[in-house]
């Protein structure tokens, strides 16, 4: 199967501004890709790649004032099989984990374990442990989390979206994923593409998507509390703690979104010219917002397709 890929962000800078991104593939799909995956900056600038502490490609550089146009499109090659289920994936005792998974127990910037382990012991400590008990999560977490893009908050956290229960595919994911932490499972969130394949099409404008990762018998493992179904075509691009580790864009002082397009979708073999530019404005919605200093800069999945009366 192959997945065309892509995105395009067009932002204006009031001053000029660094700029950190997070717009590419994840290195483990590198053999897959078709064509080379590079973000292309309008106006031209120089742009330094490099690979963070979670083993993800970034790159940075500095936005002259005006606007700043990014983006990109590939193709990727994939499996076409759906997320793996391994009922038979065991939990390790934690003395027993491998100690670079450790930090994937602690809490972080959304996933407040403090708050929520007395909360994750009553609802699932009598489960099965291991992959069981981490589908039950998953369960309890697609039932009683209401999704819509109206409830996206940059600032909400795990325990806000247990407490409000509603909120974007991060909420609910940063939520399952802490629930796993609490209960001695290293869990980490992952972002990337996820296209409508092998599903009903979406009537909403396509977003990238996040979902989170286990630690069960001495692998990784994906889940996904916002669709709690095996999918088909998942495209990682970063894996962190939590959103903060994987956000697409942080820039350094204020800047206006003025444009945010993603483009999944599966391609025929005669379609994999990649490399190409984006269909014109025209052919695809966009969207407007503030990306505040308020928001530490930070431009997460989900975000940008908040309704504008304040739900950002």
């Amino acid at each position: 199967m192959l997945i065309r890929v892509g995105y395009e962000l067009v932002f204006q800078v009031p001053a000029r501004t660094p700029v950190v991104l997070m717009l590419y593939t994840h290195p483990s799909r590198a053999a897959s890709l078709r064509t080379v995956d590079w973000v292309r900056v309008e106006p031209d600038t120089p742009v330094e790649i490099y690979t963070d502490l979670f083993g993800n490609y970034c790159g940075r550089l500095v936005a002259s004032p005006g606007q700043l146009r990014l983006w990109s499109m590939t193709v990727v090659e994939d499996s076409g099989d759906a997320d793996p289920v391994d009922w038979g994936a065991t939990q390790h005792p934690i003395e027993e984990l491998p100690p670079a998974v450790l930090s994937f127990l602690l809490g972080s910037r959304y996933c407040e374990v403090d708050r929520l382990t007395v909360t994750a012991w009553s609802l699932f400590g009598s489960t099965p442990a291991g992959w069981p008990r981490v589908q039950a999560i998953c369960d309890w977490v697609h039932r009683n989390v209401q999704f819509g893009y109206q409830f996206a908050s940059p600032f909400k956290t795990a325990w806000d979206v247990y407490q409000q229960r509603a909120g974007v595919c991060r909420d609910l994911n940063h939520l399952a994923l802490t629930l796993c932490r609490c209960l001695g499972i290293p869990a980490r969130y992952a972002t990337g593409y996820l296209g409508d394949i092998g599903v009903p099409a979406s009537t909403a404008p396509m977003d990238f998507s996040g979902w989170f990762e286990v630690f069960l018998g001495d692998r990784w493992h994906t889940f996904d509390a916002r669709h709690n179904t095996p999918r088909v075509g998942r495209v990682v691009m970063a894996r962190g703690r939590d959103a903060v580790d994987v956000a697409l864009t942080t820039t350094f002082g204020p800047t206006i979104l003025e444009r945010f397009v993603v483009y999944t979708d599966e391609v025929p073999e005669s379609g994999t010219s990649g490399g190409g530019g984006p269909p014109s404005p025209s052919q695809a919605p966009g969207i407007a917002r503030g990306v505040s200093l308020a928001e530490g800069g930070v431009l997460l999945p989900g975000v940008a397709w908040a309704d504008l009366s304040g739900h950002v």
